[in-house]
């Protein structure tokens, strides 16, 4: 790598024109070209851009200037890593916010701050009511992002609306969804006890399991003792995977053509469940080359920051900080590392569809529920139907942000 020198930002037109906030085709210009220079090994120029974008993306400026700052600090990280010299010469960025940890009373509100989660709560929570109707015992295996905020939901509508008595509730989660944000401050122990109270206030009766399980095995031990203890007589097994998935690792991390993406689906399709809901991004984030990577990520991640203008300080620093976490390991990882490899609906149809599952539509009482539910959320937010592959899709301002599918063994 050559020899880093501070060099005066000639090579790019002035910030001046940005009067009043940030030009995103511009920014996001400059942040392709920082990759591409980082990426060829030429640490003059990428000091330079980042010289450049240090001055017109405040940290606290507008969105689109806080978006650039994000992505700044991922790609000085992933500069310095291959640069360490540039850490000395490069040292106007303050320290990133720390993730917080959150209580459960925090998260809850935390995740009705925008559709973003609850979208996929009542859409999933509508299928999994219906496939279990009937059913004396009910085995949701939770792989959620969330940590179990959709259950206690799910728990008021069994109460309401299933066969008197309710039928019993077993719910397994796996012991690894505390690696990534948003955290808790609380034991999966301790987090089990409280909803088994929950249930107890709703006359139901609740069995809550851990099992220690990874996704940098494609959760082989989960689906070991699934088939260790399979569903009993009248038992419906539900698997609800909202936004976890995106951590298995994809087939850019294996040599072999058959990814552990692949093989859980298939040992999922082997189980036999009742019903899967999958809930995830609508974005690809697996390219190998960092700069159509960052430019996938670019244009998906204003999103959030878009929609954070109307939060308190606090509540925009904590929902801004695990977006931010995101983009750092999007950028500035590689290989085992980098675990945000979300993949798009297409894809994710493709891969349900060759495990031989079969698409469900969402159901038009789950579509009224997430319009009411739209309702309490700012102008922008949005929802459209997908005929062709029977999905559910939350919008921000026309643009796919979330999707949410129901399959069942076929």
């Amino acid at each position: 790598m050559t020899k880093t020198r501070i060099l005066n930002p000639t090579r790019f037109p002035s910030p001046k024109p940005l009067r009043g906030g940030g030009d995103a085709n511009f920014m996001e210009q400059l942040l392709l070209h920082c990759a591409t220079a980082i990426d060829s090994n030429d640490a003059a120029l990428t000091h330079q851009i980042l010289w450049v974008l240090n001055n017109i993306a405040p940290p606290d400026g507008d969105s689109t200037q806080r978006l650039t700052s994000a992505f700044l600090r991922a790609l000085l990280s992933r500069a310095v890593s291959k640069t360490p010299t540039l850490s000395s010469t490069i040292s106007f960025l303050p320290p990133a916010d720390e993730l917080h940890r959150f209580s459960v009373v925090e998260l809850a509100a935390f995740v009705d701050l925008t559709p973003w989660h609850r979208f996929g709560f009542i859409a999933a929570n509508a299928a999994i009511l219906t496939a279990v109707e009937g059913y004396s015992t009910v085995h949701i295996v939770d792989l959620s992002l969330t940590h179990c905020m959709q259950i206690p939901t799910l728990i008021d509508a069994m109460a309401r609306r299933l066969n008197k008595p309710p039928p019993l509730l077993k719910l397994t989660v796996v012991s690894s969804s505390d690696d990534f944000p948003p955290f808790i401050n609380i034991s999966y122990e301790e987090l089990g006890s409280k909803l088994v109270s929950f249930a107890t206030t709703r006359n139901i009766t609740m069995e809550f399991t851990i099992i220690p399980s990874t996704y940098s095995d494609g959760f082989s031990s989960l689906l070991q003792q699934l088939r260790i203890y399979p569903s009993s007589f009248n038992e419906a097994l539900v698997v609800n995977c909202h936004m976890m998935l995106r951590y298995i690792p994809e087939e850019t991390l294996t040599s072999s053509s058959s990814s552990l993406r692949t093989v859980f689906l298939k040992q999922l399709r082997s189980l036999n469940p009742r019903i899967v809901t999958l809930i995830e991004e609508d974005v690809d984030l697996t390219s190998e080359g960092l700069v159509n990577r960052l430019k996938s990520a670019f244009n998906y991640f204003w999103i959030p920051f878009d929609t954070t203008d109307t939060f308190m300080s606090e509540q925009r620093r904590w929902y801004e900080a695990e977006i931010s976490w995101k983009i750092e390991n999007v950028v500035a990882k590689e290989g085992a590392e980098r675990v945000e490899r979300t993949e798009t609906k297409r894809r994710w149809i493709e891969r349900m569809r060759e495990a031989e599952f079969g698409g469900v539509r969402v159901k038009e009482e789950a579509v009224a529920d997430v319009k009411a539910m739209l309702e309490e959320h700012a102008v922008g937010w949005g929802m459209k139907k997908e005929d062709d592959d029977e999905s559910l899709v939350l919008t921000w301002k026309g643009h796919s942000v979330v999707f949410a599918t129901v399959w069942v063994p076929i």
